[in-house]
């Protein structure tokens, strides 16, 4: 800060020039604009719900060789759809086409996707109303509709 105000009442122009600067930050740019917020399925969100459109299986990248168990989902709130990952083994046979499931971030970096499982950003925790682990772990049952 070599040639900026320095005098007795430089606190407003301190502050403007400070303000101009951030713009400069892509950081803070993505923030204000809400970049972010408007490119997010979830808009925002932590968690959503949606419904089962099909079960997809999705191969993992390279040097792995698997087929990752997946869902395409719509999502209640806007209608859009996402790719869903099913975590936990054998977790795909409790999912049926139709079923309401709840979804959450999958915890990749900058909120993208995670591992070996490419373009997938999400997974399911939920799958009408119960707790995906509780399932997979056979300490619940689905419940009968």
């Amino acid at each position: 800060m070599a040639n900026s105000p320095k005098g007795e009442f430089s606190g407003r122009q301190l502050r403007l020039k400070r303000q101009r600067t951030r713009w400069s930050d892509k950081y803070y740019k993505r923030t204000m604009l809400m970049l972010d917020t408007k490119a997010d399925p979830l808009e925002g969100a932590p968690q959503a719900r949606g419904i089962v459109l099909e079960k997809v299986g999705i191969e993992s990248k390279q040097p792995n060789s698997a087929i990752r168990k997946c869902v395409r989902i719509q999502l209640v709130k806007n209608g859009k759809q996402v790719t869903a990952f099913l975590p936990g083994d054998g977790a795909l046979n409790f999912v049926d086409e139709h079923d309401e499931v709840s979804v959450e971030g999958i915890g990749g970096s900058m909120g993208l996707s995670m591992g070996d499982i490419p373009g997938v950003r999400w997974k399911v925790f939920k799958i009408n109303g119960v707790s995906l682990n509780e399932l997979v772990y056979g300490r619940k049952e689905k419940p009968r509709r």
